[in-house]
């Protein structure tokens, strides 16, 4: 094939497979739930969720300080639950802190948890809204609802970085 027939077959192919690759929207918040769930882009593995989640979240100054491997626990009691099952924690005090300042007893919610798991074999990661845990707490201050927001809404984007394996 001459050069520029492969030219032209790569100019006419290759914009169609950045279509082809390009990661799905976000799906929208429903802002009566607590929960927040995205599916794992098609091809990104466990694996890169986990060292995405990793990356992302330590360049944006977050401590992982617990993991919760639920399957492991389940098998333990002769159950067979679809792994992944797990939670990771993530705190960032510089941007929780305005929430806990004003309304202490928000630390139940405390850390923000990000769930992993499969169903019916695809990956998907769940976040429990720190918006929504916020209602729980009896006429939080207006520096409180900012900061729960500004909160879920850096969660949400290291969630879109993991779903699509970015880091």
């Amino acid at each position: 094939m001459g050069y520029m027939l492969r030219l032209l077959v790569f100019i006419l192919i290759f914009p169609a497979t950045q279509v082809a690759c390009a990661a799905t929207k976000m799906p929208p918040i429903d802002h009566a739930s607590a929960l927040y769930e995205v599916p794992v882009e098609p091809g990104v593995t466990y694996e890169d969720v986990i060292f995405s989640l990793k990356t992302v979240s330590e360049g944006m100054n977050f401590v992982n300080p617990m993991n919760f491997p639920i399957a492991e626990h389940m098998k333990l009691r002769g159950l067979q639950p679809e792994e992944p099952l797990e939670v990771r924690t993530y705190c960032n005090l510089g941007l929780g802190t305005e929430i806990m300042l004003d309304h202490p007893e928000f630390s139940v919610f405390a850390p923000c948890r990000i769930a992993i798991y499969r169903r019916q074999g695809k990956l998907y990661l769940g976040l429990d809204r720190p918006t929504f845990d916020l209602k729980s707490i009896r006429n939080p201050t207006e520096r409180a609802r900012k900061s729960a927001q500004e909160l879920e809404d850096v969660l949400i984007g290291m969630m879109d970085k993991a779903r699509k394996g970015d880091f």
